[in-house]
């Protein structure tokens, strides 16, 4: 099996900490963000934010034809600086929060699928994290 680098994604958000905090880890504001393309949403998210702590977000393509869910495990949760998980295939996720000036850098580290095109895979990734970052902004 042909094993790759992790990928890492990144977006600056025009907002205080407190609430690109907030948005990142309400159920209620996953649900709003957290989908690469407008075919796609989150209908269901919960999240239990705490080491050995679980989360699940039900993804699926809006004319119900597909959907999956992404879930897994917290490792690491520093309020407002980090968030570490291991997906329930086994991949690493990592996600820090820094302070840059007015705005926070969110940077998002990630172990790739084996199967599905690298590019593709950072691509989906990206627009996810750009949804995000629109998401907070619109709402502040």
């Amino acid at each position: 099996m042909r094993q790759y680098n992790p990928i890492t994604v990144k977006t600056l958000v025009n907002a205080p900490l407190s609430q690109v905090w907030s948005k990142w880890t309400n159920p209620q504001d996953v649900m709003k963000w957290n989908n690469a393309s407008d075919d796609w949403h989150t209908p269901f998210a919960q999240n239990d934010l705490r080491i050995g702590g679980k989360f699940l977000y039900r993804m699926e393509s809006r004319d119900g034809q597909n959907g999956f869910d992404f879930s897994g495990v917290y490792r690491e949760v520093v309020p407002q600086k980090s968030i570490a998980y291991t997906l329930d295939d086994g991949r690493s996720v990592s996600i820090l929060f820094a302070v840059q000036g007015p705005a926070i850098l969110v940077t998002e580290t990630f172990d790739p699928e084996q199967d599905t095109p690298i590019e593709l895979q950072r691509a989906g990734w990206q627009a996810i994290l750009d949804n995000f970052k629109r998401h907070v902004e619109k709402t502040m």
